[in-house]
């Protein structure tokens, strides 16, 4: 197999999983509940967004005094009894993109925007929690995504140049973390198509993740 890269990193919500509906959801009835109205246009800018990026976000919007962590908190709760009513649904392909990897001794890796108390959670109830080679998550670096922080610690995990990875992203602040960390992005567009801008960042764009296999040629 000719090789243009020796490892894939993945992203959670809205790439393996189709998890990020749910915090389409809860983040303007969290929003709602201490007063504010966040529309989905915003809504969707909050996609992958980490620490400090989502705190200045919106104190942009709602001011200085907004209380970014008691509204998050109860958000994360509302995310929570989603999942426990609907479960954690996969994206398609997704379990067999990973076994698919293994089996053609392609590393992986996952780089979420999630804590790693929650992502192996949520792994583990999925049956994916030994599915990657490292898993790299929020809390293990500064900053979060768009930062390239968790992708370059990712590919530093891993023993390789980021340029001998794919990152596989579905939200532009996803993508622009893996680009400016330097690995070749493939978009799998969950919510939003790429725009021009994030078009110029992307190796490549597919519908599905096992398309991810036709860049391993024999």
């Amino acid at each position: 197999m000719n090789r243009i890269v020796d490892a894939v990193i993945f992203d959670l919500d809205g790439t393996l999983t189709d998890t990020e509906k749910y915090y389409q959801e809860a983040w303007p009835k969290a929003l709602g509940k201490f007063g504010y109205e966040l529309t989905k246009e915003m809504a969707l800018e909050l996609r992958s967004l980490g620490r400090p990026f989502a705190p200045e976000k919106f104190k942009e919007w709602f001011g200085e005094d907004f209380d970014y962590h008691e509204v998050r908190e109860y958000r994360k709760s509302l995310v929570e009894a989603l999942i426990a009513e609907n479960g954690i649904p996969l994206k398609p392909g997704a379990k067999e993109i990973l076994h698919w990897m293994r089996e053609n001794g392609i590393l992986t890796a996952l780089a979420t925007a999630n804590e790693y108390s929650r992502a192996e959670r949520y792994l583990k109830k999925i049956d994916m929690f030994d599915g990657f080679d490292r898993i790299i998550c929020s809390d293990m670096v500064k900053y979060g995504k768009p930062a390239p922080d968790i992708y370059s610690y990712a590919c530093e995990q891993l023993g390789l140049s980021p340029e001998r990875t794919f990152a596989v992203e579905d939200s532009p602040n996803g993508v622009t973390s893996a680009y400016k960390a330097g690995c070749k992005v493939i978009m799998v567009p969950d919510l939003t198509e790429p725009d021009d801008e994030l078009k110029s960042m992307l190796y490549a764009k597919v519908d599905k993740l096992l398309d991810i296999k036709s860049f391993f040629t024999e």
